[in-house]
Protein backbone atom coordinates (compact mmCIF):
# COMPACT_ATOMS: atom_id res chain seq x y z
CA UNK A 1 0.00 0.00 0.00
CA UNK A 2 1.22 3.50 -0.86
CA UNK A 3 1.85 5.57 2.23
CA UNK A 4 -0.57 8.47 2.71
CA UNK A 5 -2.92 7.47 -0.15
CA UNK A 6 -6.36 8.84 0.60
CA UNK A 7 -9.40 9.35 -1.58
CA UNK A 8 -10.41 13.00 -1.66
CA UNK A 9 -13.77 14.67 -2.24
CA UNK A 10 -16.00 14.15 -5.23
CA UNK A 11 -14.99 16.79 -7.76
CA UNK A 12 -17.59 16.19 -10.44
CA UNK A 13 -20.03 13.83 -12.09
CA UNK A 14 -19.43 13.41 -15.81
CA UNK A 15 -22.58 13.32 -17.94
CA UNK A 16 -22.33 12.38 -21.60
CA UNK A 17 -24.74 14.34 -23.79
CA UNK A 18 -25.29 14.70 -27.52
CA UNK A 19 -25.14 18.53 -27.28
CA UNK A 20 -23.40 20.34 -24.40
CA UNK A 21 -24.90 23.72 -25.28
CA UNK A 22 -28.44 22.33 -25.16
CA UNK A 23 -27.67 20.47 -21.92
CA UNK A 24 -26.22 23.62 -20.31
CA UNK A 25 -29.33 25.52 -21.36
CA UNK A 26 -31.49 22.85 -19.68
CA UNK A 27 -29.56 23.38 -16.40
CA UNK A 28 -30.17 27.14 -16.75
CA UNK A 29 -33.89 26.77 -17.43
CA UNK A 30 -34.77 23.91 -15.09
CA UNK A 31 -32.43 24.52 -12.15
CA UNK A 32 -31.81 28.27 -12.55
CA UNK A 33 -28.09 27.51 -12.75
CA UNK A 34 -26.07 30.64 -13.39
CA UNK A 35 -22.50 29.49 -12.70
CA UNK A 36 -21.79 27.65 -15.94
CA UNK A 37 -18.42 27.59 -17.66
CA UNK A 38 -17.68 28.44 -21.24
CA UNK A 39 -17.41 25.65 -23.80
CA UNK A 40 -14.01 23.98 -23.69
CA UNK A 41 -12.76 21.80 -26.55
CA UNK A 42 -10.22 19.10 -25.69
CA UNK A 43 -9.13 17.62 -29.03
CA UNK A 44 -6.55 15.34 -27.40
CA UNK A 45 -9.38 13.70 -25.43
CA UNK A 46 -11.93 13.91 -28.24
CA UNK A 47 -14.49 15.87 -26.23
CA UNK A 48 -16.18 19.22 -25.69
CA UNK A 49 -17.08 20.05 -22.09
CA UNK A 50 -19.06 22.57 -20.11
CA UNK A 51 -19.04 22.60 -16.31
CA UNK A 52 -22.15 23.41 -14.30
CA UNK A 53 -20.89 24.59 -10.92
CA UNK A 54 -22.93 23.71 -7.84
CA UNK A 55 -22.29 24.31 -4.14
CA UNK A 56 -21.13 20.69 -3.71
CA UNK A 57 -19.12 20.18 -6.91
CA UNK A 58 -19.60 20.20 -10.64
CA UNK A 59 -21.55 18.47 -13.35
CA UNK A 60 -19.27 17.98 -16.34
CA UNK A 61 -21.32 17.91 -19.54
CA UNK A 62 -19.38 15.96 -22.18
CA UNK A 63 -20.05 15.89 -25.93
CA UNK A 64 -18.07 13.92 -28.52
CA UNK A 65 -15.59 15.90 -30.58
CA UNK A 66 -14.97 13.96 -33.77
CA UNK A 67 -15.55 10.40 -34.92
CA UNK A 68 -12.88 8.88 -32.65
CA UNK A 69 -14.28 10.32 -29.42
CA UNK A 70 -14.62 7.76 -26.63
CA UNK A 71 -18.03 9.30 -25.86
CA UNK A 72 -19.50 8.16 -29.20
CA UNK A 73 -19.76 4.53 -28.06
CA UNK A 74 -21.48 5.58 -24.84
CA UNK A 75 -24.03 7.70 -26.73
CA UNK A 76 -24.70 4.86 -29.19
CA UNK A 77 -25.92 2.82 -26.22
CA UNK A 78 -27.53 5.82 -24.48
CA UNK A 79 -28.72 8.23 -27.21
CA UNK A 80 -30.21 10.73 -24.75
CA UNK A 81 -27.03 10.74 -22.68
CA UNK A 82 -26.45 9.77 -19.08
CA UNK A 83 -23.97 9.47 -16.24
CA UNK A 84 -20.59 8.66 -17.74
CA UNK A 85 -18.21 8.78 -14.77
CA UNK A 86 -17.63 9.88 -11.21
CA UNK A 87 -14.50 11.89 -10.41
CA UNK A 88 -12.66 11.94 -7.08
CA UNK A 89 -9.72 14.14 -6.15
CA UNK A 90 -6.43 12.66 -4.94
CA UNK A 91 -3.34 14.43 -3.62
CA UNK A 92 -0.90 12.66 -5.96
CA UNK A 93 -2.02 10.95 -9.16
CA UNK A 94 1.14 8.85 -9.46
CA UNK A 95 0.67 7.45 -5.94
CA UNK A 96 -3.01 6.83 -6.70
CA UNK A 97 -2.12 4.97 -9.91
CA UNK A 98 0.45 2.81 -8.10
CA UNK A 99 -2.03 2.08 -5.30
CA UNK A 100 -4.78 1.07 -7.73
CA UNK A 101 -2.45 -1.18 -9.70
CA UNK A 102 -1.14 -2.77 -6.48
CA UNK A 103 -4.75 -3.60 -5.59
CA UNK A 104 -5.39 -5.17 -9.00
CA UNK A 105 -7.55 -2.36 -10.35
CA UNK A 106 -7.12 -1.80 -14.08
CA UNK A 107 -5.96 1.74 -14.82
CA UNK A 108 -7.09 2.69 -18.32
CA UNK A 109 -4.50 5.35 -19.11
CA UNK A 110 -1.23 6.92 -18.09
CA UNK A 111 -1.66 10.18 -16.19
CA UNK A 112 -2.62 12.97 -18.59
CA UNK A 113 -3.87 16.51 -18.28
CA UNK A 114 -7.66 16.73 -17.97
CA UNK A 115 -10.20 19.51 -18.34
CA UNK A 116 -9.24 21.07 -14.99
CA UNK A 117 -5.60 21.37 -16.05
CA UNK A 118 -4.44 18.64 -13.65
CA UNK A 119 -3.37 15.04 -14.10
CA UNK A 120 -6.10 12.39 -14.38
CA UNK A 121 -6.49 8.64 -14.74
CA UNK A 122 -9.53 6.43 -15.29
CA UNK A 123 -10.27 3.14 -13.52
CA UNK A 124 -12.00 0.28 -15.33
CA UNK A 125 -15.70 0.08 -14.47
CA UNK A 126 -15.56 -3.72 -14.19
CA UNK A 127 -13.20 -3.27 -11.24
CA UNK A 128 -15.25 -0.45 -9.70
CA UNK A 129 -18.73 -1.92 -9.29
CA UNK A 130 -19.80 -0.97 -12.81
CA UNK A 131 -18.88 2.72 -12.50
CA UNK A 132 -16.15 4.41 -14.55
CA UNK A 133 -14.07 6.27 -11.97
CA UNK A 134 -11.83 9.22 -12.76
CA UNK A 135 -9.13 10.18 -10.29
CA UNK A 136 -7.72 13.68 -10.64
CA UNK A 137 -4.94 15.40 -8.82
CA UNK A 138 -6.45 18.13 -6.66
CA UNK A 139 -6.28 21.34 -8.69
CA UNK A 140 -4.54 24.45 -7.45
CA UNK A 141 -7.13 27.00 -6.23
CA UNK A 142 -6.84 29.14 -9.39
CA UNK A 143 -7.61 26.09 -11.62
CA UNK A 144 -10.60 24.66 -9.72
Amino acid sequence: MIENFKLGPINHVGVAVPDVLAAADMYRRVFNATDISDLLELPEQGVKVIFVNTPAGQVELIEPLGAKSPINKFLEKNPLGGQHHLCFEVANIHNAKAEMEAKGVRVLNEPRIGAHGTLIIFLHPKDMGGVLIELMETPEPDHA
